[in-house]
């Protein structure tokens, strides 16, 4: 398995916006495996904030693999735009998520984001919802 190429898809889940909100992480390595899962309540939040609150999730997670390179997929064109320096960021609470994820990336000797469609991004999609549903459902 080797992991100095990782590949990381991200969700942020919201209900409301802003609502209850989760987050979807899977990370594989590049033969495919999924190395790690993580499906986390955030409490009360913005979608966007979600979106990256996911990214920065994953990024803390693969440190502990010491990759060289990443492919950071996410259904949030906004994210992806941002972090690949086509949009400014001019949401203040956004700008310091950003601003985190680009300290965090920048350590890295390849990162790539790519916009991919929802149904593309199933998997992490689903963990982010299924934090939602575990932390909302009724006693």
């Amino acid at each position: 398995m080797n992991r100095r190429r990782l590949f990381i898809y991200t969700d942020g889940a919201c209900r409301g916006n802003p609502g209850e909100g989760g987050i979807g992480v899977v990370i594989k390595d590049d033969e495919g495996n999924i190395v790690k899962r993580i499906s986390r309540y955030i409490g009360r939040t913005t979608n966007n904030q979600a979106e990256y609150t996911a990214l920065l999730s994953a990024l803390k997670s693969v440190k502990d693999y010491n990759p060289e390179y990443l492919k950071i997929h996410s259904d949030s064109e906004l994210l992806v735009n941002q972090m690949g320096g086509i949009y400014s960021v001019k949401n203040v609470t956004i700008h310091k998520l950003y601003s985190k994820a680009k300290e965090m990336t920048d350590k890295y000797l390849s990162v790539e984001f790519e916009h991919i469609p929802r149904e593309k991004n199933r998997e992490a999609d689903l963990l982010a919802n299924n934090a939602l549903d575990r932390r909302l459902k009724p006693h």
